[in-house]
């Protein structure tokens, strides 16, 4: 059995059992922190159960590209998040083998009033590159992004598109084990977002294994092997992405036929 589980293991990316997230949402606004306080002490202050997640199952082989569909608020983001760690599930186990690159939220660890290069050291040092690593790349990383003559522009002027372009370039810098991509794909104009399209498919073939949220059903079908499909925070279905997206689109657009 021992030697089962091992070879299950090494085949496999991401393993999510029965995973569920609630967050405390408070009934009533409160609109100072000494008043958050006084009903704190006093009992007053009562919360709502908000459940993101319900009891979410499913695993992703190594070097395979697994999309997840839904519509806004169903629970996708949460998911990658919990995936990437920067969450921690209500219930349930999530076991992932690798190094995690996740670009889950534009600017999440860039700071707006550092210049673009800043940004390139300090968003790649919380991915753990070194500086030593980050010198060697930093050319081949401002070339992929193609801003080159804005590096040196505080990042609160830039745009979300060029945010991501960074983001995307750094995270992609070195071959991630695991890629984590929110909607990554429909910011940015389309030539950027076929360079997106072109390095995730060379990481696939070197053997990263990608996580892709995205809106849109022809990017699915057309990058990924599989899908999940997850509506009002419940797993709808798994399967493979053409037949998971034709599914969802059936039921989005109202065709009862």
């Amino acid at each position: 059995m021992s030697d089962f589980v091992s070879a299950g293991a090494l085949s496999c990316a991401v393993e999510v059992e029965h995973v569920s997230m609630h967050f405390n949402m408070a009934n009533e606004k409160v609109d100072s922190l000494r008043e958050y306080l006084t009903r704190i002490l006093s009992r007053k202050l009562f919360y709502q159960d908000f459940i993101a997640v319900d009891d979410v199952s499913f695993s992703v082989s190594k070097g395979e590209i697994f999309g997840i569909v839904g519509t806004n608020g169903s629970g996708k983001s949460t998911m990658l998040k919990m995936i990437a760690g920067v969450l921690k599930p209500t219930t349930g186990t999530i076991i992932t083998h690798g190094s995690i690159a996740p670009l889950i939220e534009l600017g999440a660890g860039f700071d707006g009033n550092l210049t673009g290069k800043e940004n390139v050291y300090l968003n790649g040092a919380l991915l753990g590159y070194s500086k030593e690593f980050l010198d060697a790349q930093y050319e081949n990383i401002v070339e992929f992004a193609g801003i080159g003559e804005f590096m040196d522009m505080p990042l609160k002027n830039y745009s979300s598109g060029m945010v991501a372009r960074i983001a995307f370039a750094i995270a992609t810098s070195v071959k991630p084990d695991i890629l984590l991509a929110d909607e990554i794909l429909s910011v940015g104009d389309f030539m950027f977002q076929q360079k997106c399209e072109e390095r995730i498919q060379v990481l696939m073939e070197q053997g990263t294994t990608v996580l892709l949220v995205s809106h849109s059903f022809g990017q699915i079908e057309k990058l990924c092997d599989r899908a999940l499909w997850i509506e009002k925070s419940k797993q709808v279905m798994v399967g493979p992405a053409k037949e998971v997206c034709e599914a969802y689109h059936h039921v989005a657009s109202g065709d009862r036929t």
